[in-house]
């Protein structure tokens, strides 16, 4: 199978699809690999480094989405990518589709078949290959909070973790999942005063048990999440639909009763956000002020530690990546967790929590063919 990887082009995006270590693994097992010149070069991984590992190097990302058979990437195609794909052609890579419908359309239209890193699943019900993006995310929310709440940021000129004598701060985290989990252990660690909210009462039990009494746990209601955001310093938005929009749960309404100088950070903002205020930033220009409260929505925030980054994305998505290359389009069919990663298929909408969010018609997995 031919494997193309172009380089990223979103702004400040430093990860890359394949790392030299999973291309050997490629080309090992018999695939051709072709790179997009420079594309390592976030990770420092030259040219000569991916030939070394056995890939070839393309002048441009033209010539990768003309010939390669499947296309592994690490954000969702921008215009100029989507418009290059075709028929029968496998894009493996984060897509995000319920907020956005312009992307969504250009992968209909192009015929491909879009396979979504975050709705694969394991045999436990997880999301193995979103999983090491959100641990990243996670642990990044609460250094990004830190840098907003200083004065100098805008923020309430409050320490996380306080000193001896000063209380620190308050930390709400609206979410148990990986991203939460991260999020409540970095801001615990510091020595924040830090709870977490969730609407399961079996998760809270295992929150409750991990941290052993340093995290607070309360279960979700309109009541409980008014109460802790409006005394919280910082609120982590790291709630998940799998394929969804994200809820909104802060309102506009609610900042009005939040201390100023408040940071809000919406990791969910890949999915639309679960703030009503928040909208994508960058990591050149990651807050601005709604109300007097800080927000940080950066939409890649992995993509400022694109060593790291790309390391675990490839550790989680190399055994899928192989099949795929291995047995193309057939993988899909006889693999269910794949299969639950396929968003798109020659024209059609197969997540049905995506089809729901975008308002488009929504069509089963069971019966298609290679």
């Amino acid at each position: 199978m031919r494997v193309g990887v172009p380089k990223e082009i979103k702004m400040q995006e430093y990860r890359v699809g394949l790392t030299p270590g999973a291309v050997r693994e490629y080309v090992a097992a018999g695939h051709k690999v072709t790179v997009e010149t420079g594309a390592g070069d976030g990770i420092g991984a030259s040219d000569e480094v991916y030939r070394r590992a056995g890939a070839t190097i393309a002048e441009n990302a033209r010539d990768i989405f003309a010939k390669a058979d499947i296309i592994v990437k690490v954000k969702e195609p921008q215009k100029s990518e989507w418009s290059q794909l075709r028929e029968n052609q496998i894009l493996f890579t984060y897509l995000h589709l319920a907020p956005d419908p312009e992307q969504t359309r250009g992968l209909l239209a192009s015929g491909c078949t879009a396979i979504a890193y975050e709705t694969v699943t394991d045999a436990s019900g997880h999301l193995p290959l979103l999983a090491p993006m959100s641990e990243v995310a996670g642990r990044l929310a609460i250094e990004a909070a830190g840098a907003a709440l200083r004065r100098s940021a805008g923020g309430r000129g409050v320490l996380l973790g306080g000193v001896p004598g000063v209380q620190p701060a308050r930390v709400v985290v609206l979410g148990g999942g990986v991203v939460g989990t991260q999020a409540a252990r970095m801001a615990a660690g510091l020595g924040a005063e830090v709870t977490v909210i969730d609407r399961s009462i079996p998760r809270l039990r295992e929150l409750d048990d991990l941290f052993i009494g340093r995290v607070r746990t309360r279960f979700s209601t309109i009541e409980s999440v008014e109460e802790e955001v409006f005394a919280a310093d910082v609120v982590i938005g790291a709630v998940l639909v799998p394929g969804a929009s994200a809820p909104k749960l802060v309102t506009r309404k609610m900042l009005g009763s939040m201390r100023p100088g408040s940071v809000l950070v919406d990791v969910a903002i890949d999915q639309g956000g679960c703030f009503e205020t928040s909208r994508p930033t960058t990591h050149a220009d990651p807050t601005y002020e709604v109300d007097g409260i800080v927000h940080y929505c950066v939409a890649n925030m992995p993509g400022a530690v694109p060593v790291t980054s790309s390391q675990a994305l490839n550790n989680a998505t190399l055994p899928f990546g192989l099949q795929l290359a291995k047995n193309g389009f057939a993988a899909v069919l006889e693999n269910q967790h794949l299969r639950n990663g396929l968003n798109v298929y020659r024209g059609r909408i197969t997540n049905k929590a995506v089809a729901e969010s975008l308002g488009l018609p929504f069509s089963p997995t069971e019966g298609l063919a290679a």
